[in-house]
């Protein structure tokens, strides 16, 4: 009796063959994700070299049977190895560019508003910003505001999206108040 319940006890902490088979498809899905991340990106990870080099020979191959077949060797691969440092470092990409997104998407309502409000945008994100340069602002906005008017490419807009952008990398724009 003393034996079957140190057997339970022992298998009690085995994980059920739904969870390896979840935790299966989570590898195969971070050894996807690693062999479509970018030559650069993929520099700042932490890789062993036999995991590095199978990723760089699954990205050379073409055929799908054996591109699948080098996916699920490079998750095999880190399945040996821990895979929790890769995973964070593939987070902290996201995060880069989830923040990066927000930062644009900040500066383009910025300068839609700018444009499309005038002086009472201006004197609003100056209220906030002291350390903005109005004149720049200002002249970046009158140069906008008239190529829109007579249908020419937007430079000025640009012009005035990276002077906005700069401004946010020194510190965050406020957000927007419709």
């Amino acid at each position: 009796m003393t034996e079957s319940k140190e057997y339970f006890d022992e298998t009690a902490e085995l994980a059920s063959k739904s969870q390896r088979r979840r935790d299966a498809l989570e590898v195969k899905s971070l050894a996807s994700r690693l062999i479509a991340l970018s030559p650069a990106l993929l520099a700042q990870v932490p890789l062993e070299e036999p995991l590095r080099a199978a990723i760089a020979e699954a990205r050379s191959i073409r055929s799908n049977v054996a591109r699948k077949r080098q996916l699920q060797f490079v998750a095999k691969l880190l399945r040996r190895g821990d895979p929790d440092p890769i995973r964070h470092a593939l987070e902290a990409f996201g995060a880069d560019a989830r923040q990066l997104s927000g930062r644009q998407h900040r500066a383009e309502g910025w300068r839609d508003r700018l444009v499309a409000a005038g002086d009472s945008a201006l004197n609003e994100l100056l209220l906030r910003r002291h350390d903005a340069d109005a004149q720049s602002l200002r002249q970046h906005m009158r140069k906008a505001r008239q190529e829109a008017d007579a249908g020419r490419p937007p430079a000025a807009a640009r012009g005035l999206f990276r002077l906005l952008r700069e401004m946010d990398e020194f510190e965050p724009l406020p957000p927007i108040e419709l």
